[in-house]
């Protein structure tokens, strides 16, 4: 779990499409580097979220300088990490510990789908961003003032567009020097996490319905045979 507070941006040194060897597991690998900051701890098979993906460390250097991690075939449907290459800039984050205040909200690192940069827009010393997603269904998640993970940066949704699956963010002047965001142009692609609640809510709704209609005597059943009822004898007068 991550909190969306980008802790350094790091720097892709190798981006290898079929690495073979005992760390790259037989696919993608991305090794990344000025990155020292959130190494001091790193053991392998830690998690780090790399623009908002959450991936494995599968190997680091002696004195912390690089890290190492194998991107699976599903990550790289559901998220723009194919689009990277040597150089491409990267937001960095660790797993939360049981000390780090939640400062941001809870980001699992499991990117549901992409958008692009439509609209960029300066407004006083902040900028605002508009973004398109390719999968339209997920706009059904992003809600006015709600949370939104973008490349795993925590962030507040100023607006949204349910017909165009268009939505608006503001980043403030400081985060312009923290995330990679502030250097995304028209037409760049970034990852979007939607707050996982909307999800979970729609699916004790869909389940909490299903039951009530399998269930003759159920409150829901009652209360439709009722109203069928009302119409009916509305009809016969």
């Amino acid at each position: 779990m991550f909190t969306g507070l980008i802790e350094t941006i790091g720097t892709v040194a190798e981006y290898v499409e079929q690495d073979s060897s005992s760390t790259g597991g037989n696919g993608v690998s991305i090794t990344i580097t000025d990155c020292s900051p959130i190494l001091e701890d790193v053991h392998l098979g830690d998690s780090i979220s790399t623009n908002g993906v959450c991936l494995t460390v599968t190997d680091f250097d002696a004195s912390k300088t690089h890290f190492k991690v194998g991107v699976a075939p599903e990550t790289l449907r559901k998220t723009n990490m194919g689009s990277l290459s040597k150089g491409s800039k990267v937001n960095l984050e660790r797993a939360v510990t049981s000390d780090v205040r939640l400062g941001g909200h809870v980001v699992q690192g499991h990117v549901d789908t992409v958008a692009t940069v439509v609209g960029k827009k300066p407004d006083g010393n902040a900028i605002t961003f508009t973004f398109e997603l390719r999968d339209k269904e997920f706009i059904n998640y992003i809600v006015h003032k709600g949370f939104i993970a973008i490349d795993g940066t925590s962030l507040t949704v100023t607006s949204v567009n349910d017909s165009k699956a268009q939505f608006s963010i503001m980043l403030i002047s400081y985060s312009q020097e923290k995330v990679i965001l502030a250097k995304k142009e028209i037409g760049d692609t970034v990852n979007i996490e939607v707050d996982l609640t909307g999800k979970l809510i729609e699916k004790q709704v869909e389940l909490n319905l299903k039951s009530q209609i399998n269930k003759e005597d159920s409150a829901l059943n009652a209360l439709i045979a009722s109203i069928v009822e009302k119409k009916v004898k509305e009809l016969i007068k």
